[in-house]
């Protein structure tokens, strides 16, 4: 997939039930495997070992997953039971009526453990397959990976800082996201408002919101 060498090819099917039975997952996501996958197939492999790269001080390996599905929407909590059950970084492509979405989630090493703890993901819209925007950029897996997580978040990741790295990038991405979370609630709170003074408060706060978020597009 995503002409990728014949040599990172796998295409070996993973049973979805590996990641719900016996695991201690609420009946909502097990019911998203049930019923919205139909199939996973672990498609492609890229490594120092199948690819003409170098290996990566924190990523060895990028597994390319297709979940073919039978609907439309997944929900992100799906993708995130997969990424904390596979020890490997992983890009997702959605399947849906020959329409592809590319997923993948900031994926990190937890200190102090072997386990890896995933932040927000970022995706494409709908496409065919061979307009997805990815490509293999990079002369080691590092490199690779954090290019592949650059070129699905788009926008969400730009800021005028030269220097910043993909950790503190994706960092900002969640404040910035928590603090539009903040705002909307204050918006739609200062709406359903009936005392001025009150109205006043609200509009106080949403000022000093709006003034950190202008702050981290900078």
């Amino acid at each position: 997939m995503l002409n990728l060498p014949k040599t990172t090819e796998f295409n070996r099917r993973i049973p979805k039930q590996k990641f719900y039975e016996n695991l201690n997952i609420t009946p909502a996501l097990k019911k998203q495997f049930v019923d919205v996958i139909k199939i996973i197939y672990w498609r492609n492999k890229i490594a120092a070992t199948t690819m003409n790269l170098a290996p990566g001080k924190n990523v060895t390996e990028i597994e390319v997953f297709e979940v073919r599905l039978n609907g439309p929407k997944l929900d992100e909590a799906v993708l995130r039971q997969i990424d904390k059950e596979i020890p490997y970084h992983i890009l997702f492509l959605l399947e849906y009526n020959k329409q592809y979405q590319a997923w993948i989630g900031y994926k990190e090493a937890a200190a102090g453990t072997d386990a890896f703890k995933v932040s927000g993901y970022y995706h494409t819209d709908w496409m065919a397959e061979c307009e997805l925007p990815l490509k293999v950029d990079g002369l080691n897996l590092d490199v690779v990976y954090e290019n592949f997580v650059r070129q699905l978040a788009g926008d969400a990741l730009q800021s005028g800082k030269t220097e910043e790295s993909l950790q503190e990038a994706v960092r900002r991405s969640e404040q910035r996201a928590q603090l539009e979370k903040q705002i909307a609630a204050l918006q739609a709170k200062i709406r359903k408002e009936r005392q001025l003074n009150k109205q006043m408060e609200i509009n106080a706060v949403l000022k000093q919101l709006r003034t950190k978020l202008k702050a981290m597009s900078c």
